[in-house]
């Protein structure tokens, strides 16, 4: 795969800051107000690269932002994404492609070789037997029994369970903070190794997509109505396209419903997620939008 670089401006955003707590039990009260208190940036250099054993556990980690606590083996779907490599993408900081050779020698420590976001697609009805797979066909169901309507029940069943069409797993997720922007070149490079993959007859022809959403909702107030923002910002326009779609609180799955540090005055939000259905005709036109989107934002 050729890597993708991006240069990306990770912003604090008091309105918005949704960054990762610290793991430090020691920090004083006014540390951690200073923390959320500052407006400053850092630019990294990001890329996409194929996914390789020694990223399982990066992988397992976004995976488990995006299924908090949910009875689906992590470990073994990570491993599905590794081994098909030549399809998807791991979001790493960039480095020389001259160190290549030194590999072996690096420190896992480097933050060059920390795992700052996935992107790929899994087909569902090729890996059904894949006990992940199946598990999280079990949750879908589940959660759809308790929050879908009758008509979205019936197309999620139509995707995922009729035998008649094929659905691809589509994971788009990393770390909070990190622009919309990386999510451009993940995306086309995505696109472009499934058209490579069909022309060799493998098995990355879609009739959907299935997508999950992590958004967070604070509550309507008085006047003021309910405020949703999403953790991946260009993930609205998935939403937009999307042909069936339901919302579950994983509120009772987090520790808090605060995914950072956040400043007194700010508000407690509540987590959810949102499956969504896309009709895989449309992807691309997403990603063209999402790319225009980005464009235009960086030239204001």
């Amino acid at each position: 795969m050729t890597s993708k670089k991006v240069k990306v401006e990770a912003e604090d955003d008091e309105d918005r800051r949704m960054d990762t707590k610290s793991d430090s039990d020691d920090s004083s009260d006014e540390e951690n107000e200073e923390a959320v208190e500052g407006d400053e940036g850092i630019t990294v250099d990001f890329e996409g690269r194929n996914p390789i054993d020694p990223d399982l556990d990066g992988i397992k980690q976004m995976l488990g932002q995006l299924f908090v606590k949910a009875h689906i083996d992590l470990g073994e779907l990570a491993s599905a994404i590794i081994g098909q490599n030549y399809v998807g993408s791991v979001l790493k900081q960039s480095y020389n492609d001259e160190e290549d050779d030194d590999d072996e020698d690096m420190d896992m420590d480097d933050p060059c070789q920390v795992v700052f976001g996935v992107t790929t697609v899994i087909n569902m009805r090729n890996k059904q037997d894949l006990n992940s797979i199946r598990q999280l066909q079990k949750m879908i169901f589940e959660k759809a029994e308790k929050y879908a309507t009758e008509l979205v029940i019936q197309q999620f069943r139509e995707a995922l369970e009729s035998g008649n069409k094929t659905t691809g797993l589509l994971i788009n997720e990393r770390f909070i903070n990190i622009p919309a922007a990386v999510s451009v070149p993940m995306c086309e490079n995505l696109l472009n190794e499934m058209e490579r993959a069909r022309t060799k007859g493998m098995p990355y022809s879609f009739d959907y997509y299935l997508m999950f959403v992590k958004y967070y909702q604070q509550a309507a107030s008085g006047d003021k109505p309910a405020e949703v923002i999403y953790s991946n910002d260009e993930e609205e326009y998935f939403i937009k396209e999307s042909l069936a779609s339901f919302d579950y609180s994983v509120q009772k799955e987090t520790t808090t419903a605060l995914a950072g540090q956040w400043q007194k005055k700010d508000e407690e939000l509540q987590p959810f997620r949102k499956v969504l259905l896309i009709e895989a005709s449309k992807l691309p036109g997403i990603i063209s939008t999402i790319k225009s989107l980005v464009s235009s934002a960086a030239n204001k």
